[in-house]
C-alpha cells in the first residue's frame, strides 16, 4: 500500500501509517477485502455470494470442488450468474485454483470470512448483539488472546442496557418497566455467560493490565445488570399497590389502560363521541409546544408491538390480592425471625418453609439485605433490609429433607 492512498482524508504532511487505529486495520487488509468483495453491490447479489460460500465451505469431509461439482450442486441458480459469482470469488481471492487437479478451494481468508458470518449469524434470532459480543470474548479467552477491543464494545453495551433500564425506571410507567423486565430477561443467559467469562479474565494472573481493568469494569456493569431483575420487581410491586380499583368489579387502573391500548383509534374515538359538547381550547397550552409534542407522539415515539390484552374476571382480581396478602404475612414472620438473631444462623433456619414458593421468596427477601434502594421504601420489606445482619453464601449445595426443595445454597447469617 503507498502512503499517499488515504491523502485526501487526511491532513496535509500526515502519513496513514503513523495512526495506530488505522495500521491495526491495514494489518488485517487481505480479510477486510474478502468482505468487501462478499458485500459489495446489491442485496440479492450479496446473498447469493453468502449462499455459495457458505455452500462450497460446508463440506468438510470433501473441502475441494470441481468445476463440474459446482455447477451440478448450484443447478438451482442461473448458470450466468452462477459463473459470475464464482469468478468473483476467484478474482478477489476467496477461491483458490488448482490448476495441476483442476480443483476449486477456499482460501485462508475467504475461510476466515465465512467463519466470522457463521459466528454472526447463528445470533440472528436473540439479542444478537450482546450474544455476539459475549461470544467473541469467551471465544478469545479459550484460547488466550482476548482483544481489548471486543471487551470494550462489550462494555459499553453492557452501559448502554443499564442505561435503557434506568430510564425506564426514572419513567415510573409500568409499560416501559414490564418491557425493560422483558428485555433483560432476554439478554440474562448472556449476562450470567458474560459473568462466568470475566470471572476466568480476573483469576488469569499473566493477562495484560489493560485487559484487566476493562474485564473488572465489565464484572461491576454485569454486577449491575443482574441486581437489575430485583429493581423491577421491587418497582412493579409499588406500582402494584398504587393502583386504582374500580369498586368490586375486580378491574385496575392498569387493566383499563392495557385494553385502551389495544383499540384502534376509530374505535377510540367512538368510546368519546357525544361525551364533549364543545371543543376544548385551553388558553395556557402554547401552540409551538404543542405541535413538538405531537410531531414526537406521532413521528417518532417507538410503540410497543400490537399485543392482545384482555380484562380480568373479578375471580383473577380476588386471586392476585390473595397471593399479595400471603407475601406479605411471609415477609412479616421472616422479620419477626431474624430481628431476633444476634450470633451466626445457618440460611437453612431463615428460608426453609413448607413449600418451595415459599423458601424461594424467603430467599429473595434476605438477598436484598443491605439494599439502600429498597431501605427507602414503606413497608415490611424495607424494616427487613435495615436490620444488621449479612447474608454469606459459599460455593456448595446442602442436600436436604424435604418434599419440595432437594437442595439449598450453604450460607449462613452473620450480625454486622
Amino acid at each position: 500500500m503507498h502512503a499517499d492512498t488515504f491523502s485526501e482524508f487526511f491532513q496535509p504532511g500526515l502519513d496513514a501509517r503513523d495512526l495506530g487505529p488505522l495500521a491495526a486495520l491495514l494489518r488485517a487488509k487481505p480479510y477486510l477485502d474478502a468482505l468487501i468483495t462478499l458485500f459489495r453491490g446489491g442485496e440479492d447479489e450479496v446473498l447469493v455470494r453468502l449462499l455459495m460460500l457458505r455452500e462450497i465451505g460446508g463440506r468438510a469431509d470433501a473441502p475441494r470442488w470441481s468445476p463440474q461439482e459446482l455447477d451440478s450442486h448450484f443447478a438451482y441458480i442461473n448458470p450466468v450468474k452462477r459463473d459470475t459469482v464464482l469468478k468473483r470469488l476467484r478474482d478477489n481471492g476467496l477461491l483458490v485454483w488448482d490448476s495441476d487437479n483442476a480443483l476449486y478451494s477456499l482460501s485462508e481468508p475467504g475461510r476466515v470470512a465465512l467463519a466470522a458470518i457463521a459466528t454472526l449469524t447463528q445470533f440472528a434470532d436473540g439479542d444478537a448483539e450482546l450474544g455476539y459480543l459475549t461470544a467473541q470474548v469467551a471465544a478469545g479467552q479459550a484460547v488466550g488472546n482476548i482483544a481489548p477491543e471486543a471487551l470494550q464494545h462489550l462494555l459499553a453495551r453492557l452501559n448502554e442496557l443499564h442505561g435503557d433500564f434506568e430510564e425506564a425506571l426514572e419513567s415510573q410507567s409500568e409499560f416501559q418497566i414490564r418491557s425493560a423486565r422483558a428485555k433483560l430477561e432476554a439478554v440474562w443467559r448472556w449476562v450470567e455467560k458474560g459473568t462466568e467469562v470475566m470471572r476466568s479474565v480476573l483469576a488469569d494472573e499473566t493477562a495484560d493490565h489493560a485487559v484487566h481493568q476493562v474485564a473488572q469494569a465489565i464484572a461491576l456493569a454485569q454486577g449491575r445488570m443482574l441486581r437489575m431483575a430485583g429493581v423491577f420487581q421491587r418497582r412493579l410491586a409499588e406500582l402494584a399497590a398504587q393502583r386504582v380499583h374500580l369498586g368490586q368489579s375486580g378491574l385496575t387502573s392498569t387493566n383499563v389502560a392495557d385494553w385502551l391500548r389495544g383499540r384502534s383509534q376509530e374505535q377510540l374515538a367512538a368510546l368519546g363521541r357525544d361525551l364533549l359538547s364543545y371543543h376544548p381550547e385551553p388558553a395556557f397550552a402554547v401552540s409551538d409546544i404543542l405541535l413538538d409534542v405531537a410531531e414526537f407522539e406521532l413521528i417518532e415515539r417507538e410503540r410497543a408491538d400490537e399485543t392482545a390484552s384482555a380484562l380480568p374476571t373479578s375471580e383473577l382480581a380476588a386471586s392476585v390480592s390473595a397471593v399479595e396478602a400471603e407475601r406479605l404475612l411471609l415477609a412479616e414472620e421472616l422479620y419477626s425471625y431474624l430481628k431476633d438473631i444476634d450470633i451466626t444462623a445457618p440460611l437453612t433456619d431463615a428460608v426453609l418453609a413448607d413449600s418451595y414458593p415459599e423458601t424461594a421468596y424467603r430467599l429473595s427477601l434476605l438477598s436484598l439485605l443491605g439494599d439502600a434502594e429498597a431501605a427507602l421504601e414503606q413497608s415490611v420489606v424495607a424494616d427487613l433490609v435495615k436490620l444488621p445482619l449479612a447474608l454469606v453464601t459459599e460455593d456448595a449445595v446442602d442436600e436436604l429433607d424435604h418434599p419440595d426443595v432437594a437442595t439449598l445454597t450453604r450460607g449462613r447469617l452473620e450480625p454486622i
